[in-house]
Parts: C-alpha cells; sequence; structure tokens
C-alpha cells in the first residue's frame, strides 16, 4: 500500500519526519518496506498484513497515527444535496453472497480530465488517471479504503440493478476487452437482462463510462470475501477492488465512501444527485469482548494501568466500557479481526509498544527423571531395533481403505474405526492410520521396486482410533517389516525370519527389563495361521508378529523368490509402563547350576508357551530358569501329537545342590506337567 505524506496529513497533522513515522508505524506491526521521493513529497510502501483490511487506505493508516501519536483525525468534507429519487431499483436475489447493496444516481456528468492534485495522487499509488468520473471512483477507493463502481446509466436495461448468481453459461465481456465464461457460482450484477458487472472483481465493457457518458449510477456494496476470492482465481483477475473486497470491507462505512465520491462528482464533474438506494438485509451487529486487565499484563508480562488500556482501546476507535475487573471492547465494523480477548490483547500491546515489552528467558523445569514414560523409553526403544540392522521409517499418518480391505481387517475390527480426512492428499491415503503394517508395507513394495534385497525397516508413531467422541483415541505403536531374499552363500542362515524378528522382539524386552512376556498363536486375518504369534504381556496381547498371509503377498504382486514377509505391530502406550525403570543388581552366584531336561508328548493344538507358563509357575525355590530347546512332529510321535523338550537350571543360594535331591523335585516337575498338559513323558 502506496501511501504519500502529503496526503496523510490531510486526516491527521503531524511533525514527525517521515523517518520517524515509518519506524513507529513498522513497529505498531505495519511495517513500512520503503520510502519514495517523488515532487518534494515522500511515499512510504507500508505492507499491510491480510487480516488488517481497515488499513488499505490513506485514512485506514491516518487513523493509526492518530492512535499512536493522539492526535485528532479529521474526515474529509462530503457534503451532498440531494435532487429527486433514484430511478434504479436494486434487488439482491443472493442474500448469502451480498450483505448490502448502495448506490446514487449522478445525472448531468460532464466528462473530462481530473484536477491535477487528483492525478498526481493516483499516480504516486500506482493508478493511471482515465477521466473524472473513473478517477473519482478509484481516488476514494484509495482515500477511505471502500471500492466502488460507476455504471453509465443510461446502458442499464430496465432501470434495474439485480445481485445473483451467474448460473449455466453466463459470459460477458468485462473493462479490459476480454469476453469470459463465468463460473456458475460467481455473484454478478444484472441489469433487468444481463450481467453488467462481475461482483467485487471488475465492471462490464457494455456499461462502461465513457466520453459521451451523461447520467452515472454509483455502486458501493458489500459482497462475502470468500465468494470474492473464488472469482478473482477462477478468472484469473487481480484486481484493487477484489484485493479489498476478499480481505473484508466495511459494511457500516461503505455510505460514506458512497457520498464522498457523489460529492466529489458533483464538484468535480457538475453532476446532479439523487436520493440513495440502500438494501441491506444483513445488518451489521456490534459484539462485546470481556477483557481482564490481570490477563492483559500476565499474557504480556507488563504493569500496564487499568486506565491506560482503557485509553488505549479508545484511541484505536474501539468501543470500550470499564468495569471492575475487566472492561467490555466492542469493535466497530471495520476491524472485524477482532473477535476474542487475546486479540484486544494483542492491539494493546501494539501500542503499548513491543520495545517497551521486557524480554524474559522462558523456564522449563527439568527433573531427572523427565515426564513421560513413554518418552523417556523411546530412543533405548529405537535403539533395540537398529542394533538387530532395521532402519527407521517416518511415514504420513495416512492410508486408504484398500489396503485394509487387502489385509482382511473385518468390519467389526477396531481398526476399521477410521478417521476420514476433509481434504486428503488423494483417495489411497483419505484416512489416518488405525495400524502401521499398511504404510510399512507400502514402503516395502517401494524398496523392492528399486531392486533392495534385503528391507528391515521400523517405524514408531501414532494411531488414531473413531471412539465416538469429539476428538479420535491416539497411541503410540512400534510398526515392523523384514523381507530378507535369500541369495547362494558360502554362509549358509538356518533360522527362518520368522525367528530372527521373535528374537529382535526378545531382545527389545529385555531392554525394556520386562520378563513376564510370552508368545500365543494368533488370529490376525492378514498373518499365516502357522507362523504368526500374538505378543502377551502379563496375560494381555499387547501386538503381533508373524509371515504375512501368502493371499496377501500374492495380492501385492510382488516379484519375489520367496513369499516370508515379517510384519509384526506393538502397542507401546500399554508396553512401556510395564517396564522396569530401576535395576536390582545382585552377586554372582556362588554354587554351580544343575540342569535337567523335559521331553513331552502333547496334542498339536496345545502352545509351547502355555506349557512354558505351567513350568514357570511350579512352586520351587530350586528352580532358576528354563528354556525350550525343541519342538517336533515326525517319525516316533503319534499322528496329531509333537514332542516338546525343556532345559530347566536348578540351583541353591546357599549350598551346592545333589543329584539326588534334585531327581526328587525334578520327578515331581514332570509329574506336575503330565497332569496339567495331559502329555506323556517322551521315552518313558
Amino acid at each position: 500500500m502506496r501511501v504519500p505524506i502529503e496526503w496523510l496529513k490531510e486526516f491527521v497533522d503531524f511533525s514527525m519526519s517521515p523517518q520517524e513515522l515509518a519506524l513507529k508505524l513498522t513497529m505498531a506491526g505495519l511495517e513500512v518496506e520503503g520510502m519514495e521521493s517523488i515532487d518534494g513529497d515522500t511515499v512510504l510502501e507500508v505492507n499491510v498484513t491480510p487480516n488488517r483490511p481497515d488499513c488499505l487506505s490513506v485514512l485506514g493508516i491516518a487513523r493509526e497515527v492518530s492512535a499512536l501519536l493522539n492526535l485528532t483525525l479529521r474526515f474529509p468534507g462530503s457534503g451532498i444535496t440531494e435532487s429527486g429519487e433514484s430511478t434504479v431499483r436494486v434487488e439482491i436475489s443472493d442474500e448469502e453472497l451480498c450483505h448490502r447493496y448502495a448506490g446514487r444516481e449522478i445525472r448531468g456528468v460532464r466528462i473530462g480530465e481530473s484536477p491535477d492534485l487528483m492525478k498526481k495522487r493516483l499516480e504516486k499509488c500506482g493508478m493511471r488517471p482515465i477521466n473524472n468520473v473513473v478517477d473519482i471512483t478509484n481516488y476514494v477507493l484509495l482515500e477511505m479504503g471502500h471500492p466502488l463502481h460507476a455504471f453509465d446509466m443510461d446502458k442499464l436495461k430496465g432501470n434495474r440493478i439485480r445481485v445473483a448468481k451467474a448460473g449455466t453459461g453466463s459470459r460477458m465481456t468485462t473493462l479490459d476487452g476480454a469476453e469470459r465464461s463465468l463460473p456458475e457460482e460467481s455473484l454478478l450484477i444484472w441489469d433487468a437482462e444481463r450481467p453488467v458487472a462481475v461482483a467485487g472483481v471488475m465492471g462490464g465493457a457494455d456499461t462502461e463510462v465513457t466520453s459521451g457518458t451523461r447520467n452515472v449510477f454509483l455502486e458501493s456494496a458489500y459482497f462475502l470475501p470468500s465468494s470474492v476470492r473464488r472469482t478473482s482465481k477462477a478468472l484469473g483477475l487481480k484486481t484493487e477492488s477484489a484485493y479489498r473486497f476478499e480481505r473484508g470491507a466495511d459494511i457500516e462505512f461503505l455510505e460514506k465512501a458512497l457520498d464522498r465520491a457523489a460529492s466529489l462528482m458533483a464538484e468535480l464533474a457538475g453532476g446532479q444527485i439523487s436520493k440513495k438506494e440502500d438494501v441491506y438485509p444483513r445488518p451489521f451487529r456490534e459484539m462485546s469482548i470481556k477483557v481482564r486487565y490481570e490477563r492483559v499484563n500476565r499474557v504480556l508480562g507488563t504493569s500496564i494501568s487499568n486506565a491506560d488500556m482503557v485509553d488505549m482501546v479508545r484511541r484505536l476507535g474501539l468501543g470500550v466500557s470499564a468495569g471492575e475487573g475487566a472492561f467490555s471492547v466492542s469493535p466497530p465494523s471495520f476491524r472485524t479481526d477482532i473477535q476474542r480477548e487475546i486479540d484486544v490483547i494483542e492491539e494493546i500491546a501494539r501500542f503499548y509498544g513491543y520495545d517497551r515489552i521486557q524480554v524474559t528467558v522462558p523456564k522449563t523445569p527439568v527433573g531427572a527423571e523427565g515426564k513421560d514414560g513413554l518418552y523417556r523409553s523411546m530412543p533405548g526403544i529405537k535403539e533395540s531395533f537398529r542394533r538387530a540392522g532395521f532402519s527407521e521409517a517416518i511415514n504420513y499418518s495416512f492410508m486408504g481403505r484398500r489396503m485394509l480391505d487387502l489385509m482382511n481387517i473385518g468390519e467389526a475390527d477396531f481398526r476399521r474405526k477410521t478417521i476420514r480426512l476433509r481434504n486428503p492428499l488423494n483417495e489411497e491415503e483419505g484416512l489416518l492410520r488405525t495400524t502401521l503394517i499398511p504404510s510399512l508395507i507400502q514402503n516395502l513394495v517401494y524398496n523392492l521396486s528399486m531392486g533392495s534385497k534385503d528391507v528391515k525397516l521400523f517405524e514408531v508413531s501414532r494411531v488414531f482410533i473413531e471412539r465416538g467422541g469429539t476428538l479420535p483415541e491416539e497411541s503410540h505403536n512400534l510398526g515392523a517389516i523384514c523381507f530378507i531374499e535369500k541369495a547362494p552363500s558360502l554362509w549358509k542362515e538356518e533360522a527362518p525370519d520368522f525367528y530372527i524378528v521373535k528374537g529382535v522382539f526378545e531382545a527389545l524386552m529385555d531392554d525394556l527389563k520386562i520378563s513376564d512376556y510370552s508368545f500365543s498363536r494368533s488370529s490376525e486375518p492378514f498373518l499365516h495361521p502357522g507362523k504368526s504369534c500374538d505378543v502377551m504381556v502379563s496375560g494381555k496381547k499387547l501386538g503381533f508378529l508373524g509371515d504375512l498371509h501368502p493371499g496377501i503377498v500374492e495380492g501385492l504382486g510382488l516379484k519375489i523368490s520367496r513369499p516370508e514377509i515379517i510384519v509384526a505391530e506393538l502397542y507401546l502406550d500399554e508396553l512401556v509402563p510395564l517396564a522396569k525403570t530401576s535395576r536390582k543388581y545382585t552377586l554372582l552366584p556362588r554354587y554351580p547350576y544343575i540342569e535337567r531336561d523335559i521331553a513331552l508328548i502333547v496334542d498339536n493344538s496345545l502352545p509351547a508357551a502355555y506349557v512354558m507358563e505351567r513350568i514357570r509357575s511350579y512352586s520351587s525355590e530350586l528352580m532358576e530358569d528354563v528354556t525350550i530347546f525343541d519342538s517336533y512332529r515326525g517319525k516316533n510321535i503319534p499322528e496329531g501329537k509333537k514332542s516338546l523338550a525343556f532345559a530347566v537350571r536348578y540351583r541353591s543360594k546357599q549350598r551346592t545342590l545333589t543329584d539326588s535331591e534334585i531327581e526328587e523335585v525334578h520327578k515331581k516337575l514332570v509329574a506336575y506337567l503330565a497332569e496339567k498338559t495331559a502329555g506323556v513323558v517322551r521315552g518313558a
């Protein structure tokens, strides 16, 4: 916004230099980006933020200067002598997009050149003079900030103005000479037969003011900012009018702008002014904002007195009423950006002076333990996977319904309780993630397409479950995926990938000092039924891991030699609180251990984890540890049965154990297991 100092002084009388004024405005939030000297006058280039359309005029800047310097603000005169009723009738068909439309006829105008002062001021502000009537509308636009438009009234058919949407197939030639096809939702100004202007953007060539114009209909209106913005963008038309309308014009002040322009036309073009035609279906209603004195100083870190706060707000032109403990503010129609208490506090800060507000360093208490167990544990969790050769993936928190369908996740599954995005990047990413697995599968597909043979990725991120509340339920999960192409090699790795990933999870549990965990058969629909398990901690399912179901691998269309793709997921919000944060050290054992094996033939359907739990739950102070070392089906094992072998370690803290006492304890343990599992001791 270009503001000539000489024009500014017509509104407010100040004596400071242009440099001092520029600094004052900049410190108040209206950055002066440059200054230019033209014909002995200084023109300020002011950067006006989008939320301050009231400053897009000389009057608007003068209002700020008046408040900053506590000087009187003068308004230009607009004395009007009305002559007769208006013959043009105004109708607003779309009150949603046009809240007010006012106009006056100026009859008997003489088109000619504008006075030198007006032309020079327009040129200083970057506008080209055209003729006195058009120049006046531009002059008042710059002076008062409200766009106006002048129609050649004799070219309006039916002496009628109608404000309505374009509808289907509307076309018109605008003032720039281009014939345009108008979007259906754009707002137009119509006469009795055709569109004559694009509301808030540009007038039409058919009703343009020319040297032959004798009667003018002058328009001053309020159009919905979002409507003007959409139309301007769709047509590729950027005009001074659209620039102001799309930021928000002053619905009350448009009457003063209309009268000011009509008065100048009567003075400079010799016209006679009719009475005003004003249709105002959506009147402006003031709001009241309660502002607490205590909160102003608390937010700003100041000690401004109550009286000074009220005075600052009053100088800004806002309605204010002081009270006990708080004051009420009523923003006028030119300050629609002020809607909350914090907005008023910002205005006080601007006029008190940011440079007067003391700088303080924020204080953040730092405890040795930190605030959140999950975030304390996160680096260790990630490091555990990195040590195992996994790389961390970072994905968007989006997924598509197609992936849930591909993974055979049923409608009753909690992972189907998704949140749909209002403006997704694409249809394949239209939902917030309820599981990390789809993103990791897509990472794998991409890496394989790039020629990678070994892909080991993990991700720690949030998932979002719709639970019927205002906000979704958020939780932190850890997901992992592993694919290793088995290529000919001197080194033979015999362990299946499933057990490699299972070992990574066991190492993580050890890092978290969680001992009460086990693995049980999983029923996840996207995992291989015979090569998968749920991760159980303290008897509760807190995750899963396993081979991706062969049908899903086939559906992905991957060109791989083997279908073993391992996926896994852990629910960290429930897992981490079970981790032990303190460590207890004990002396190394002084006495040797004795180890005995147990081999049981049990039903195929009996999980090894169940047998392990029974051994661990056996009451014996001598039992130190138990591990499984064999699971066998085949020769010498009955159909429908399997052999499970366990190594049990015994040790005493007080003495060296003898074989005889261990035999007795071990025999009782074997009998106990045979009873609890309905198994048979192998070789017995």
